[in-house]
């Protein structure tokens, strides 16, 4: 595998905490038609006109709250991961963001100067599970940017891995030291999206959000099912941990604007889990692989102020993934079975496969 590379794709961070930066970054991120997907002059009109002007001051405030001294805890912690896998692997790591820097074509222009003899790049996605929004987005920027360069070597994606063992048994053992607290329950709350990204993306068109049951019927609407994939997480996880249905929930964070979002909402579980008792609370967050604005700032900040408020008496904010030692080596791991033309890894439509 002399002549292949890797690289992480994360999300992404305004360049500083500056109003000018974060409304920059928030174009970028919400113009995309995949995050928001209304036509072009509504979205425009929309993002520009409204969200921007009004979000961006408040975005800068909260991130400048939960700022590190190197800088963007996203980017840190992505560049902190970049380096534990390299010294797990003797192929060239590095990374990219879908928005902001550094960009997918930085990325892709690094490997071809630095390795003249570069066949194929191992591109990993820091979204274990399959959303338009997330995933979806990431995987067809990095495509597009790959044929739009013609860069001479080819691409390979890892696939979502939100039930595969190693990431499964990394996000248990992340949370494995916390239930040695005097805990009631755990909350296992998700990036939101909304009820229409789960109904434009069932390929049976008859399945998704038909009937309460839906998540748990198998259906090919399943492999691009993102409500399906983050309750197959939850499942196996508190399978992994030995929970038992009463100690566990899902919920999903980080709604935007008033259309319908899959719900139930982590700010309203979070109002009422201590008028059932829960007032002892863990809550993990396992649809980021990387703590950022979304953890430390609404969950560990906004989300604990809730649940206090609401009579809770302690709340605990499990950090994500980040540099985990068992989440270092199933990244790896995979990175290894790659060369074994595993089924997780999967060219771009008109790609041949590379031996490896």
């Amino acid at each position: 595998m002399s002549s292949t590379a890797v690289i992480l794709m994360n999300l992404g961070s305004p360049d500083s905490t500056e109003v000018k930066d974060v409304r920059k970054y928030l174009h970028e991120f919400l113009m995309d038609k995949r995050v928001i997907d209304y036509p072009y002059l509504f979205r425009k009109f929309l993002v520009d006109g409204i969200i921007t002007r009004f979000r961006a001051p408040k975005s800068a405030r909260a991130y400048r709250s939960i700022w590190w001294p190197e800088g963007s805890p996203l980017i840190v912690l992505t560049k902190k991961l970049q380096s534990a896998l390299q010294a797990e692997l003797d192929l060239p790591v590095e990374i990219s963001m879908r928005y902001g820097n550094p960009s997918m074509k930085a990325a892709y222009d690094k490997l071809a100067a630095a390795h003249k003899d570069l066949e194929e790049v191992l591109l990993i996605p820091l979204y274990p599970h399959y959303a338009m929004s997330s995933y979806e987005t990431a995987v067809e920027h990095a495509v597009a940017v790959h044929r739009k360069q013609k860069y001479p070597f080819r691409i390979r994606v890892l696939q979502p891995y939100f039930q595969e063992p190693a990431y499964v048994g990394a996000l248990a053992e992340s949370i494995r030291p916390y239930l040695k607290e005097e805990v009631d329950y755990i909350l296992f709350s998700y990036h939101g999206v909304p009820v229409r990204h789960i109904k434009k993306g069932d390929i049976t068109g008859h399945h998704c959000l038909q009937s309460e049951d839906c998540c748990w019927v198998h259906s090919d609407a399943h492999r691009f099912c993102y409500r399906h994939q983050v309750y197959a997480t939850t499942r196996q996880v508190a399978q992994a941990l030995g929970l038992t249905p009463d100690q566990y929930s899902v919920s999903f964070q980080s709604r935007l604007g008033r259309d319908e979002w899959i719900s139930p909402y982590t700010a309203g579980e979070l109002a009422t889990l201590p008028s059932k008792g829960m007032k002892r609370l863990l809550v993990v967050c396992p649809a980021f692989v990387s703590d950022c604005l979304e953890t430390l700032e609404e969950i560990a900040v906004e989300g604990k102020h809730t649940f206090m408020e609401a009579g809770g008496t302690s709340f605990t904010a499990i950090p994500c993934l980040n540099i985990h030692p068992d989440w270092v080596r199933a990244l790896a791991g995979w990175v290894r079975a790659a060369g074994e033309e595993h089924p997780q890894w999967k060219a771009p439509a008109g790609q041949r496969k590379v031996a490896l």
